[in-house]
């Protein structure tokens, strides 16, 4: 086989695919659409979904039919990241329509808003005071399809044996159950439950249908749009914050960990070790937002307890919910922010950041190198940790391969940064802005607004698609493409 035949077969099957992930997503583009069931009054505003809808479902099916795939085999690793990457970047240009023919907005303004919703980060530009109740519906359904890559889930479901790597390719490494058609029915299944779980306990807790539906679809995403400009805060009610916390860990927590919760293995549970992690941040950020935060800004210690519990899981969760103001706050309490979001959620969840699990394995790597120091040279030593029942051995290259990861992350997260503080920001506005927007956490000191440079808008778009995605995904395709458009082997 010529190489020109074998890069043929290559974007043949990759475009196929990409064409059955439109479809899906036009699919997706017409359920604001329901709405109208009840409401008929914004029907002048059904043209802003239904043109980008049937144009995308089109495309995909013309895409689907006449480009078939050559090999039968198994979809590799970056075929796949091919599939999830150009699929991104389409939907994302596509879901900008509805703002720009319902709300007016730019074309810059729309990506933003179109990129913040899929990537599940939270930054807005829409005064949801403002705003038709179509678009504010469509913001939520973005983060909730966006939040679990559902339509990757479902092109997996489809493709079956063929498609083991489509998740990988999104940055969710852990399978459930061996069968990927099972396992996706699972996230399904959990994804479902939260959903409908959520609604109830918000609407018990006081907080309308509408709001409870868009509320509970972007907490269980860890996406944090919401229907009010004040967030959460807007409702100064113990019960909403309470249920929304537990959607917003529910969101954090690896699917994996939930299957084990519903099968009652609370062994296996406790000994995870993005449990732990998890546990310990939060445990130890709460004491010390209270000490040093609470205890100067808010009255009674319930309020002090419920805002630094609140502020400190919407952080390390990436969600990005808000239960007060930043006025008044410390440096010492920005940094605390700053770090949480870095640190990030999940694997295998709706979360971003670093990730738990990657922090957990470079402490305990550091630990290991530690002991192997004062043990005696030919002594062997098996280190791991636990992913839920089993025992994880982590090996050189996953040390590797996370350290690497690491370096990328905050090199990255150090120059977006900059770039932001070269446009008039503070090093703090500019760290924390930019860090809210590399981990897909949705928090704002103000930065992110319509009179936000272009500049500033573009970095945070670039910040949300490669804290989605995650770097290597991007990189390693970007680096095939290139060198497959000029012919460098």
């Amino acid at each position: 086989m010529t190489l020109f035949k074998r890069k043929r077969d290559f974007y043949f099957n990759v475009l196929h695919y990409v064409g059955l992930v439109l479809m899906v997503c036009g699919f997706i583009l017409l359920l604001p659409l329901l709405y109208l069931l009840f409401n008929s009054g914004e029907i002048s505003n059904s043209f802003g979904f239904f043109l980008p809808a049937i144009a995308m479902m089109i495309i995909g099916l013309v895409i689907w039919l006449k480009i078939k795939p050559v090999v039968k085999s198994s979809f590799s690793i970056t075929q796949s990241q091919f599939v999830v990457v150009i699929s991104w970047i389409i939907v994302c240009i596509f879901s900008t329509i509805p703002f720009i023919i319902i709300e007016k907005m730019s074309m810059l303004h729309a990506l933003f808003e179109s990129v913040s919703g899929w990537t599940t980060t939270g930054l807005t530009l829409v005064d949801t005071s403002n705003c038709s109740t179509m678009i504010l519906l469509w913001r939520s359904i973005m983060q909730f399809f966006g939040g679990a890559g559902l339509a990757i889930i479902m092109l997996a479901t489809i493709l079956g044996p063929q498609a083991p790597t489509l998740g990988v390719a999104e940055g969710r490494s852990t399978q459930l159950v061996p069968n990927v058609i099972h396992s996706s029915t699972i996230v399904l299944t959990l994804y479902l439950s939260y959903a409908i779980a959520g609604i109830v306990a918000y609407n018990l807790s006081g907080m309308g249908l509408f709001d409870s539906i868009n509320h509970t679809l972007t907490a269980i995403s860890t996406g944090g749009f919401s229907t009010k400009n004040a967030s959460i805060g807007y409702w100064n009610s113990l019960s909403i914050n309470i249920v929304t916390m537990i959607l917003m860990i529910l969101g954090n927590l690896n699917f994996l960990t939930i299957y084990l919760l519903i099968h009652g293995k609370f062994k296996a549970l406790f000994k995870n070790s993005e449990i732990k992690t998890l546990s310990l941040i939060v445990i130890v950020c709460v004491v010390l937002f209270y000490f040093f935060v609470g205890r100067s800004l808010y009255n009674g210690i319930s309020e002090r307890i419920r805002i630094s519990l609140f502020e400190v899981i919407s952080a390390i969760t990436t969600t990005g919910f808000t239960s007060t103001t930043y006025s008044g706050w410390t440096p010492f309490a920005f940094f605390m922010m700053i770090t949480l979001m870095l640190i990030g959620g999940g694997t295998c969840s709706t979360a971003g950041g670093i990730k738990q699990y990657r922090i957990f394995v470079l402490f305990k790597s550091t630990i290991w190198e530690l002991k192997k120091m004062l043990l005696p040279k030919k002594a062997v030593v098996e280190n791991y940790i636990w992913q839920g029942e089993n025992k994880e051995y982590i090996t050189s290259d996953q040390i590797r391969r996370i350290s690497l990861f690491f370096f990328l992350y905050i090199s990255t997260f150090i120059i977006g940064s900059g770039l932001i503080c070269l446009h008039g920001y503070s090093i703090q506005n500019s760290l924390f802005e930019f860090a809210s927007a590399l981990g897909t956490v949705g928090l704002s000191v103000g930065i992110t607004s319509t009179s936000a440079p272009i500049g500033v808008l573009w970095i945070e778009i670039l910040g949300m698609f490669l804290g989605r995605l995650e770097f290597i995904v991007i990189l390693v395709t970007m680096i095939k493409f290139f060198r497959d458009l000029f012919g460098i082997n």
